[in-house]
């Protein structure tokens, strides 16, 4: 008899089709959100279960979930599984690294040419049926080229970030919780340098760190102070990491010039004071979502989760000790 699955939210047909090889499949396709008590529900039979970021995998979830062996998460980060306590119920968790890194690191570049060149505004202003013709002094914004990014975070998606920055002849320079290897930071052309030290000097400021309680608000109203009044703040990583309010106050007093932000804090709902801005550019949590790597995502995600079904070991699992705390059933 094939193991049980779920599907919480809609995915490809492929995807689909793939699972169904190896596993009874239960699908959410029609991509409504389930709550946590729908979501508890429909896992009470499972044996795995292939989620997003929007739903919250806690120590109460899998209590109740006493089949389950392994949650595929359909994403690289992965703040929404509480991780400790799958590995202390024999639950695999998994994640998929590696496949968006390049889509996600293009957004990050498109946030931060749309926010310098002030593009959601000139857009606004040509869609209203205001332009009347052309101006020197009209809509000025800054160049790219040749100014210094800094990126906190340097793992695969900031490096990804940087080594486009070649392209622009900018400067980079980078905070990390481990400074990289001197070949690595030769190949990127980055210097290390400490976290105020990045703020004082960037032009452009990159967060491309994973959420937890320790990045929680990595960047609050003292740190968008030490930033240049004329820099302009990109977040495409995750909410939270962002004091969101203190980035609107920022905004509005002119402390930095602008920000692009794909992710917020309490999404979908965001703060109130972005919608009031012009100089901050908004996008909906869309940093992977470009067709080939969302169907890659989903195909990781799929692989994960059969293969711990089939008893082999994830490709991407992010608790090996889970497997020594494995046992059938799970009480």
């Amino acid at each position: 008899m094939k193991p049980k699955i779920l599907v919480t939210r809609e995915v490809f047909d492929e995807t689909l089709a793939y699972l169904a090889q190896a596993c009874e499949v239960e699908s959410n396709q029609n991509d409504a959100a389930l709550t946590p008590e729908a979501l508890r529900q429909r896992l009470r039979d499972k044996r795995g279960v292939m989620c997003c970021l929007t739903d919250r995998i806690d120590a109460a979830l899998l209590a109740e979930a006493q089949q389950l062996k392994v949650v595929a998460n359909i994403a690289v980060g992965y703040n929404n599984i509480d991780v400790a306590a799958c590995t202390a119920r024999g639950v695999m968790a998994t994640n998929t690294p590696g496949v968006l890194d390049d889509s996600t690191a293009d957004l990050a570049w498109a946030l931060m040419l749309a926010a310098a060149r002030r593009l959601t505004e000139v857009e606004s202003y040509i869609r209203g049926g205001e332009w009347t013709g052309w101006r020197l002094k009209q809509w000025l914004g800054v160049d790219v080229h040749h100014a210094t990014l800094g990126i906190v975070g340097m793992g695969r998606i900031g490096q990804v970030i940087a080594r486009r920055a070649a392209g622009f002849d900018m400067r980079v320079v980078y905070h990390n919780r481990n400074r990289l290897a001197p070949d690595i930071e030769q190949r990127l052309n980055a210097a290390y340098v400490t976290k105020d030290e990045l703020l004082r000097q960037s032009d452009f400021v990159v967060l491309q760190v994973p959420y937890s309680p320790e990045t929680h608000h990595l960047i609050g109203a003292a740190d968008l102070k030490r930033m240049k009044p004329t820099a302009i703040l990109v977040n495409s990583t995750r909410g939270g990491v962002v004091d969101d309010a203190a980035l609107v106050d920022a905004l509005k007093a002119g402390t930095i010039r602008a920000a692009g932000l794909d992710v917020f804090e309490n999404e979908p709902r965001l703060h109130p004071g972005f919608l009031g801005l012009r100089n901050v550019v908004l996008a909906p949590h869309v940093g992977s979502s470009t067709e080939a790597t969302r169907r890659a995502m989903a195909m990781t995600a799929a692989k994960n989760l059969v293969a711990a079904l089939a008893g082999a070991t994830p490709p991407n699992l992010l608790n090996p000790e889970s497997r020594a705390t494995s046992h059938e059933p799970r009480t």
